[in-house]
């Protein structure tokens, strides 16, 4: 590939990433409808129900969100009825989230929602396995790199 080919807008890695991601968190929003959940939310919830009781710290590592960005959605998640936050007894300046019984009970619902996006995505199992793998390649590899940037 010539280097005036690498700067094409369809080559470019960054922008096939762009809008996937616009259209598949696009495609969720019929699916979670049901749910009464976003997109954000749903992720959220993915990881109180693998994971919980987490603090609001751990979730927002595991989430890679800035808690600025996660404040808003638990705000929204208790109001729900969704999650409960409480202080750790161990230590008082750190939040516990957990999920309600409601927030538990709306996994049932939620775990048919991996197979219907992959029908409505047209992947099937191991494509989404091998794209997974990829896309946590790239993570992994940009987080080295920022955390690299920073050290200067």
């Amino acid at each position: 590939m010539q280097n005036e080919e690498l700067l094409q807008l369809e080559k470019q890695v960054c922008f096939g990433l762009a809008v996937a991601s616009r259209t598949v968190i696009s495609a969720y929003k019929p699916v979670l409808d049901p749910l009464g959940l976003t997109h954000p939310q749903y992720l959220v919830m993915l990881a109180l129900w693998e994971f919980a009781p987490l603090s609001a710290r751990e979730l927002s590592d595991q989430l890679h969100l800035d808690p600025g960005t996660l404040t808003p959605l638990l705000k929204r998640l208790e109001a729900a009825g969704l999650i409960t936050k409480t202080r750790n007894p161990q230590d008082e300046r750190s939040i516990v989230i957990t999920t309600t019984e409601q927030g538990a009970a709306l996994r049932a619902q939620a775990v048919k929602v991996p197979q219907e996006m992959m029908k409505r995505l047209n992947l099937s199992v191991q494509d989404a396995v091998e794209l997974r793998e990829i896309l946590d390649r790239m993570i992994a590899a940009g987080t080295a790199a920022s955390r690299d940037r920073s050290q200067f």
